[in-house]
């Protein structure tokens, strides 16, 4: 979830970046989408400091309620270190740290579980198990944060916990169990992916779409020309580019799609990634469609 889920849903509060593997291929969910960054200028206008992982677990353990939370936030920020992320004995602790959250303010549990998903995988089956159990959390949030925690795992098993989930009625839930089902190995997840290919919600057919192709699955390639298609992306994406970010989310949908193509590398797509690579707007789309081009080129010669 860092490059497709990753921006529709205001009313709920952003979360924080999704690993950089997960987002070459999907659009990140939109609940954990971005950096916060709101939370994140309040916050750091008023403190910084290097505390490391251990410090902020012992923060979220004994500090007050108004420090626990943004403790936990900045554990979940750390995570964008590799040498924190390989840290094998850093899990048991956050584990423990979210088993005994369950009564606190709630967004204590969502970056929590939003760590657990940015460690390292394969997780070990203790953080599978209390994210797993973080599915029946009261709070949307905290369920969404262990659903992509849970699909960043690379534990097969929890498909079957993760299928049932997408009968939401949330849209926010769909798309975040879409993604998480995708970036999940196995084929237990297919069936699923195929139904949300007709989603009535288009970030849910998208990374519908983009998971199957990264399972080596063709049956979404409609769906990608679809994301291949400006006009359409343009009408279908009500949001606008803001000049003060680097940030264009009618861009980011097609450069997921670009990537999806040259994972598929089929055939009927290339006419529209040529077109794009000569023609469209955006040079990161023009780039994308390039690199993808070559992808495919390469493939057919081999």
């Amino acid at each position: 979830m860092d490059k497709l889920v990753e921006r529709e849903i205001a009313a709920r509060r952003p979360l924080v970046a999704a690993p950089a593997l997960a987002v070459q291929f999907f659009l990140i969910p939109l609940a954990v989408v971005a950096v916060t960054v709101s939370v994140y200028v309040g916050f750091r206008s008023l403190i910084t400091d290097d505390r490391s992982a251990q410090d902020y677990l012992a923060e979220i353990r004994n500090g007050g309620s108004d420090r626990r939370w943004p403790a936990a936030y900045e554990l979940s920020r750390l995570m964008s270190d590799p040498k924190v992320r390989a840290d094998r004995t850093l899990a048991p602790a956050v584990v423990k740290a979210l088993e005994q959250s369950h009564d606190d303010d709630p967004r204590v549990r969502r970056y929590l579980a939003l760590t657990l998903g940015r460690l390292d995988p394969p997780l070990p089956p203790e953080a599978v198990q209390v994210l797993t159990q973080a599915l029946g959390d009261p709070d949307s949030e905290a369920r969404i944060a262990a659903i992509w925690a849970l699909g960043s795992s690379g534990d097969p098993a929890v498909v079957d916990r993760l299928n049932p989930l997408y009968q939401s009625d949330d849209a926010g839930i769909r798309k975040v169990v879409v993604y998480a089902l995708g970036a999940l190995p196995g084929d237990a997840q297919l069936d699923t992916l195929r139904t949300a290919l007709a989603d009535s919600t288009a970030d849910v057919r998208w990374n519908a779409a983009v998971a199957l192709a990264r399972h080596g699955n063709g049956e979404g390639v409609d769906v990608l020309k679809q994301m291949l298609d400006r006009a359409y992306v343009e009408q279908t994406v009500k949001r606008d580019v803001r000049q003060d970010e680097d940030r264009d989310p009618i861009a980011d949908v097609m450069i997921s799609g670009l990537r999806a193509a040259a994972t598929l590398k089929d055939a009927s797509l290339q006419p529209s990634i040529e077109t794009l690579s000569q023609q469209d707007r955006s040079m990161k789309v023009r780039q994308a469609a390039i690199e993808a081009l070559k992808v495919m080129r390469e493939g057919q010669r081999s």
